[in-house]
């Protein structure tokens, strides 16, 4: 069996505002192995960043407060760790690092790409100034940035979007980590950087032997690349499988929904996407039973009397869907 790099067990995270409890994370768990690239897909809104940045242990606490779980990171649970301590510090960069999903506004305007580059390695690595110096150009050579010498003198103001993602990604990269977290990393670029951006992080990671969690609310962007896919909704995980399973045989309405709603190239020219009624809940105050219960068109009256359901197995192949009509789903509906 592959090697577990990452192993989040029952992970509770809310936010305690002047309006109640946010339950950001609801008491997910989820695992990434060696090599294995897992993709995490919902609506925004929906949890995903805020639970990658909990593993991280980068949530502004308060407002944000942990109320249970473990982050198991190659075998120990990184959570016992202050968030500002020096074992943490380490961590990140060393062992998971992470692309932030907003390369407009992630690297500070008044320091050249070189000098936050150099910041990153030198305080993860045992290495004097030119060879961190030197480190991070071949890291930008490596995200096929073009004259890396000269872009490394370069203000993040001098790059556009898609290079200012490119040089996110150096950073992640340039310390060789175990695990790679990329938190909407296509976020406004344009389709055809979109592919390349993804085309570039999966190919890194293959080339490095490390494994990756891509977050995303683009389901059709991940199916290419992903070994697994985790749907999350509201909080919680709502159905999780292999990728040829979950897109071939979905067992949540939400997943489906997710599926009728990404454009097809095939079959007719003319043909009307099929939108997710309603809008995502709020998650101040959520009901006991399904939060999906008031857009479902699968909804039957389980649904409405019973609590909401559990992650349960529903097929093979470590197939498990959270919705009491699992075995009756029919992605033509």
């Amino acid at each position: 069996m592959a090697k577990r790099i990452l192993d989040v067990n029952n992970l509770k995270l809310s936010f305690f505002t002047v309006a109640g409890e946010v339950k950001a994370v609801d008491n997910i768990s989820y695992h990434v192995d060696e090599k294995e690239v897992v993709a995490i897909v919902g609506e925004s809104g929906c949890g995903k960043s805020v639970s990658q940045l909990t593993v991280m242990q980068l949530t502004q606490i308060p407002p944000g407060k942990l109320l249970g779980g473990s982050v198991m990171l190659n075998g120990r649970d990184i959570l016992q760790y202050p968030q500002f301590s020096k074992e943490m510090r380490q961590i990140r960069g060393c062992e998971i690092s992470m692309i932030f999903q907003e390369p407009m506004t992630s690297l500070n305007p008044v320091f050249t790409v070189g000098d936050q580059l150099r910041d990153v390695i030198m305080a993860h690595n045992n290495v004097k100034r030119k060879e961190a110096w030197d480190i991070g150009t071949q890291a930008l050579k490596a995200v096929d940035i073009p004259d890396p010498a000269l872009r490394m003198k370069n203000y993040p103001f001098e790059m556009s979007g898609g290079m200012r993602q490119r040089v996110l990604i150096a950073m992640a990269v340039a310390c060789n980590t175990d695990l790679i977290i990329a938190d909407e990393p296509t976020t406004a670029l344009d389709v055809t950087t979109q592919a390349q951006v993804i085309d570039l992080i999966v190919s890194l990671v293959d080339k490095l032997n490390s494994s990756l969690v891509v977050v995303t609310h683009n389901l059709g962007l991940v199916t290419r690349y992903a070994n697994r896919i985790y749907v999350m909704y509201a909080g919680k995980f709502v159905e999780s499988g292999t990728t040829e399973d979950l897109i071939t045989k979905p067992k949540h309405p939400y997943t489906i929904g997710l599926l009728n709603s990404v454009p097809k190239i095939t079959g007719e020219r003319i043909k009307e996407l099929l939108p997710i009624e309603g809008s995502p809940p709020s998650l101040i105050g959520l009901p006991d039973r399904c939060s999906f219960l008031p857009r479902c068109p699968y909804a039957t009256e389980i649904c409405v009397r019973r609590p909401f359901p559990e992650l349960k197995l529903v097929a093979d192949n470590d197939h498990h869907s959270a919705c009491y009509n699992a075995q009756d789903l029919r992605r033509t509906k």
